[in-house]
């Protein structure tokens, strides 16, 4: 068994070449690398030269562009090398345009960055793309239906999945005039904030609803028999300030697209 003085020896050198670590887990499970979520995307091409193609369960993150390289490559001289992306955080897809020379538009308004909804249209270039799977429908109601033929790819598809490109109906107007953005409502709050991210949040949003509440009672209906529509009147002092307003956001959107300020 040894003498005890030969057993302290003994332990003493264990301790010395098996040290204890006292590790602090919380920390530990911090330190470990992220695995970045990958989220299946379907993207149709309603206009351009791939006209009919659609690209089915992309893995993201996605690129979009002229080059060879992206997984979405259109031909068109507008679009540029690489146009934009598609990227998946928390279960949403969210596209954001690459600082390409001609811009980037969702449902015919221009985006920095904008979270993707089933239905949303794309607009890079002269192409124009239908994001969602192929039974979703255009949500804008710029797209025309001139005659009988389907206006969704999924009602074009040939037994074989594939697609027929004069299958689909005529131009889809992405001017903007009087488009709205968000067609299918509202979009919805961030969430899993912090606390101070939520205030700041509030206060963003108490700042925009108390200008808009000035601005909608300062309104003066003008009564016209020569028009049947009912109109409102503003103060000039108003407007100047619902034009301060949008300048305001204007800023925020492009501080939140572009944190870097390039």
């Amino acid at each position: 068994m040894g003498s005890p003085s030969a057993k302290l020896q003994l332990a003493h050198k264990l301790s010395i070449a098996l040290p204890v670590h006292h590790v602090n887990i919380t920390s530990f499970l911090h330190q470990q690398p992220k695995i970045d979520r990958m989220a299946h995307v379907t993207v149709q091409i309603l206009e351009g030269i791939e006209r009919g193609r659609i690209f089915a369960n992309l893995v993201t993150p996605i690129t979009i562009g002229r080059e060879d390289e992206n997984d979405i490559q259109l031909n068109d001289e507008r679009v540029s090398r690489f146009h934009a992306k598609l990227q998946e955080d928390s279960g949403r897809i969210i596209l954001t345009d690459l600082d390409s020379t001609n811009g980037t538009r969702v449902n015919g308004h221009p985006v920095q960055m904008h979270i993707l909804r089933e239905g949303d249209i794309v607009a890079i270039g002269r192409c124009i793309l239908l994001y969602g799977p192929p039974h979703t429908a255009p949500s804008m109601k710029a797209v025309s239906e001139p005659d009988d033929r389907p206006t969704s790819l999924g009602d074009g598809l040939k037994p074989d999945g594939s697609a027929d490109p004069n299958d689909f109906a005529g131009p889809i107007d992405l001017s903007g005039e009087g488009g709205e953005m968000f067609p299918q409502g509202p979009p919805e709050l961030p969430q899993d904030l912090r606390a101070l991210q939520r205030a700041q949040l509030v206060d963003l949003l108490a700042y925009i609803h108390d200008n808009v509440g000035h601005l909608a009672n300062e309104g003066v209906e003008v009564h016209d028999t020569t028009d049947a529509k009912r109109m409102l009147q503003i103060p000039w002092e108003s407007r100047s300030r619902l034009i301060n307003l949008q300048a305001q956001l204007s800023l925020y959107l492009k501080q939140l697209s572009d944190p870097a300020g390039e």
